[in-house]
């Protein structure tokens, strides 16, 4: 029962809110029926709605899935100093990381679902006797288990701690802690494995490279934090989080080597690549200097470098770091390079020029922007409700802990008037 009256307090919660609540969630709403307008007109006449074709075959969905799954990632650079160094300050909001991964993933399942020509026979990659997993001989099946490992591990443990925080009982820490650990690993798997999923492609140059791995996992240190740092500022004005600046700052000083690190083994492999200049150094020149007219990216290309660049000294240097409105402006610089890096600077100069020398250009339809448009609209409704809820739980604002005579047994009763006068003192 007391499970029950967690699910539908949850409910309650997600259904009420303010003005400002309700118009952001009419907003995701209208996105995501017009991602499902985009995305209905694509099942109906196939991919060529999208600008993918034969020489390009991955685009904007499979790039947004990369970056999405460095987001999710994230969350251990607040689960590693919350839970494995017992750091207060962050402790006390590690579950907003935590519930950002969750949101991540399944936008993450999303864009795959998206971009698969046939969804209804996603069936087939389920394990007998549904169909063929291929593990472990697949790459594939190893990102499926990651991806839903970590999504359901992290869900787990945040209905775990709100369900306490709800009941207004400490939770088991012999219990928690290890599959806290346990996500760190999983958290690392899930970037390392799809890093490998281009890495293992020995006919493509540009991705067949071992640094690739360290690659992404050093920008996902970068991204993920970057979206937290603006949304601990907005959270806590519009909820009730004790969210610190010194945790705020902590993170942001460990984004900074993580800035370090992804420039640092981004200017290796350039060197790799145009110190040799081996062939294959025709995939780094067109993504950087363009081939004959062909230069869509290089604007691209090069944004993303000087924008993380900007950023890794507006956190290096200890007076801007400090700064909300230069950190502000460092954790969007840092987002933006990444997302461009992760996204069509990884994807399309992999792809070209093509296995016959073809240069096609790759650009979004509008149907693939607003099927994308949809996803990420349905991951922030997904957070919002979320951190709406964990707002509620967290700081004993539900109107059944003020409410002793609703509680069914005595023992509920007894924590029940305990909570209402601790509120009420």
């Amino acid at each position: 029962m007391r499970f029950l009256r967690f699910v539908l307090e949850s409910i309650h919660v997600a259904t009420h809110g303010s003005k400002a609540y309700f118009a952001w969630v009419g907003f995701l709403l209208l996105l995501m029926a017009l991602g499902a307008y985009g995305y209905w007109s694509q099942i109906q006449n196939g991919l060529s709605q999208t600008n993918m074709r034969d020489p390009v075959s991955w685009g904007f969905y499979i790039g947004n899935f990369t970056f999405l799954v460095g987001v999710a990632a994230a969350s251990v650079m607040l689960v590693i100093p919350a839970y494995v160094y017992n750091w207060k300050p962050i402790k006390e909001i590690a579950i907003l990381g935590e519930l950002l991964a969750v949101a991540a993933i399944i936008m993450c399942i999303g864009f795959v679902v998206v971009d698969v020509g046939r969804p209804d026979r996603l069936w087939h990659t389920l394990p007998s006797p549904f169909g063929e997993l291929n593990f472990p001989r697949s790459l594939l099946s190893w990102d499926i288990l990651v991806l839903n490992s970590y999504l359901f591990l992290n869900l787990f443990i945040v209905t775990y701690l709100l369900y306490y925080s709800y009941i207004k009982k400490p939770y088991n820490k012999s219990f928690v802690y290890p599959l806290l650990w346990l996500s760190i690993p999983v958290a690392v798997s899930i970037h390392t494995v799809t890093a490998f999923l281009y890495a293992g492609i020995a006919a493509r140059p540009f991705w067949n490279a071992s640094i690739l791995a360290p690659r992404f996992l050093a920008s996902a240190f970068c991204s993920g934090p970057a979206i937290l740092l603006i949304l601990f500022q907005v959270l806590r004005k519009t909820t009730k989080f004790h969210i610190t600046d010194e945790a705020i700052q902590k993170i942001a000083e460990l984004m900074a080597y993580a800035m370090a690190l992804n420039l640092f083994l981004l200017a290796a492999e350039v060197f790799r690549e145009f110190y040799s200049d081996t062939e294959h150094v025709m995939y780094s020149k067109y993504l950087f200097f363009g081939l004959g007219e062909h230069r869509a990216l290089v604007v691209y290309a090069w944004s993303s470098v000087v924008f993380s660049a900007i950023a890794f000294l507006l956190f290096l240097i200890p007076k801007t770091r400090k700064n909300f409105v230069t950190l502000n402006i460092g954790c969007v610089l840092i987002y933006i390079g990444v997302y461009i890096e992760k996204g069509l600077a990884l994807i399309i100069p992999g792809l070209t020029p093509g296995t016959l020398g073809e240069v096609y250009e790759y650009v979004p339809s509008a149907t693939e922007i607003m099927v994308s448009a949809g996803v990420f609209s349905l991951g922030f409704l997904l957070f919002t409700i979320m951190v709406k809820i964990a707002s509620s739980f967290m700081n004993y604002d539900l109107a059944h802990a003020a409410e002793p005579e609703a509680v069914e047994d005595d023992s509920d009763a007894e924590e029940a008037v305990e909570a209402a006068g601790a509120v009420k003192a």
